[in-house]
C-alpha cells in the first residue's frame, strides 16, 4: 500500500489539469450542465467550461443505450408504483424523476467494478444487469435481496442511510490491498450527508487513496426534510475538499452531463488519482413511498417545476433533434420496455413460494440459544394451523 501523502498526489493530478490543488478540488463555479431542458445542447460559452472541467460529449452509441436504460427504468418505476396499489408489493421508494443518475452510475462501471446502491437505486441495479424480478424481490416482503451480489458486482440494496458507503470503501481498500483495478461508485442521497457514516467514509477512503466515486442523488429533501435544514454548505460538493479529495456538481437531469462527469471521475479513480465526490442535483418527482404523502411538505407548483425538466423528455428531445432517434428506434424502445414491464408484472402476481423458518438459518453461522428457542417456537404455531 502507498505511503504517498495525499498532497502530492492531489498536487501531481492538478498538475495533470493544468490548474491549482485547490481548483482541481474544488467543484466548478458553474454547476456541469450540456442539455437544457427543452432538450438542445449548450453552447461552449453557456457551459461555462472552466480549466480541468471540461466534458466532451459520449459517443451516440453510448448516448443510445443510455437512452434506452432511461426509457426502461421510467416504465418500471412506474409498473411498480401500480404494483404496489395492487398488493404485490409491500413498498415501493419510486424513483421517478432519478432514472438519469441511475443510468449513468451504472453504465459508467466495467466488468469487475462494484456498486452500491440505496433503497432508492433500482433502476442502477437493473442497468448493471441484474433481472428486475430479482431487483424487486426485497420490495415484496422477502428476506433476502434477490440476487448474487458477486454474480453482478452490486451490493444489496441498503435501507438504512450510508451503512453502504463504508462497506465500499471496505471493498475499494479490499481490491487496492489485493491489486486489482476495480473502481467503486457508492451511491446515497442528500440526506445520508448527514450520518456519521458519511464522515467515516469519506475520511478512510481520501486517507487511504481508495478508488471510490461518492455518488449523492440531492433530491432536495430527506423523506421530509428540506436540504435547507440539513446542511448550510455552498454545496454538498464542496464538503469533498474538507477531506482532501475533489468535488463535482451537476446537473441530475441532464443524462449526458452525468455520463461525461461520471465517466472522468472513474477514469481517474482507475489511474490512481484517489476518490471523488459528484453531487447531482435532481428531483423525485412522487412520494418518498407509497407510506409517504409528500403533499404536506412541499408544494405542487414545486414538483410542476421539476417536471418540466424531466430527464426522458430532455434525452428524448436531443436524440431526435439530433437525427439520432429515428421512429423505428423509439418503437422499439418502447416495446422493449413493455415487455420488461409485463415480466416484472406476471412474476409479481405469482405467489411467492416462502417459509417462514428461513428467516433464521443466515442470522449466525452457529445459532444461539435464544435463536433455537423462537425457532421452535415458531415452528410449533405454524404446525399447530396446518393441523
Amino acid at each position: 500500500m502507498s505511503t504517498e501523502p495525499r498532497e502530492d498526489l492531489i498536487t501531481e493530478v492538478s498538475r495533470k489539469f493544468g490548474i491549482s490543488p485547490e481548483d482541481y478540488m474544488l467543484p466548478a463555479r458553474h454547476m456541469i450542465n450540456l442539455l437544457n431542458p427543452d432538450g438542445s445542447l449548450r453552447s461552449t460559452e453557456e457551459q461555462g467550461a472552466e480549466p480541468g472541467h471540461e466534458y466532451p460529449l459520449p459517443s451516440p452509441a453510448e448516448l443510445l443505450r443510455a437512452y434506452e436504460a432511461l426509457v426502461v427504468g421510467r416504465r418500471v418505476n412506474d409498473q411498480n408504483s401500480a404494483l404496489v396499489r395492487q398488493g404485490r408489493m409491500a413498498v415501493y421508494p419510486s424513483s421517478h424523476g432519478q432514472e438519469a443518475c441511475q443510468v449513468a452510475a451504472a453504465l459508467c462501471l466495467q466488468d469487475g467494478d462494484w456498486l452500491f446502491p440505496t433503497y432508492r437505486d433500482s433502476v442502477a441495479v437493473m442497468t448493471k444487469g441484474v433481472a428486475p424480478m430479482e431487483v424487486m424481490t426485497s420490495f415484496r416482503g422477502e428476506w433476502h435481496c434477490g440476487y448474487d451480489p458477486k454474480q453482478y458486482q452490486v451490493a444489496p440494496m441498503s435501507t438504512p442511510l450510508t451503512t453502504q458507503l463504508l462497506h465500499a470503501v471496505g471493498v475499494a481498500h479490499a481490491a487496492k490491498l489485493r491489486g486489482e483495478n476495480t473502481v467503486v461508485v457508492a451511491m446515497c442521497g442528500d440526506g445520508a450527508t448527514s450520518e456519521g457514516d458519511f464522515h467515516e467514509a469519506l475520511n478512510f477512503a481520501a486517507v487511504f487513496n481508495l478508488p471510490v466515486i461518492f455518488f449523492v442523488q440531492n433530491n432536495k429533501y430527506a423523506i421530509s426534510v428540506p436540504l435547507s435544514h440539513q446542511s448550510v454548505a455552498p454545496s454538498l460538493a464542496h464538503k469533498a475538499v474538507g477531506y482532501g479529495m475533489a468535488g463535482e456538481r451537476v446537473d441530475g437531469n441532464d443524462l449526458i452531463a452525468l455520463m461525461a462527469v461520471m465517466g472522468r471521475a472513474v477514469r481517474l479513480a482507475r489511474e490512481g488519482s484517489g476518490p471523488l465526490m459528484i453531487e447531482a442535483h435532481t428531483y423525485r418527482m412522487q412520494a418518498h413511498t407509497n407510506a409517504d404523502d409528500d403533499k404536506r411538505y412541499r408544494e405542487d407548483a414545486e414538483v410542476a417545476e421539476w417536471v418540466a425538466k424531466d430527464p426522458v423528455k430532455r434525452m428524448e428531445a436531443y436524440l431526435a433533434d439530433s437525427g439520432l432517434l429515428e421512429s423505428e428506434a423509439t418503437q422499439r424502445i418502447t416495446d422493449h420496455a413493455e415487455t420488461v414491464a409485463k415480466t416484472l408484472r406476471d412474476g409479481m402476481n405469482q405467489d411467492a413460494d416462502t417459509d417462514p423458518l428461513e428467516l433464521f438459518n443466515h442470522v449466525y453461522s452457529t445459532p444461539t440459544a435464544q435463536l433455537k428457542e423462537q425457532s421452535a417456537l415458531l415452528a410449533d404455531e405454524l404446525a399447530r394451523e396446518e393441523a
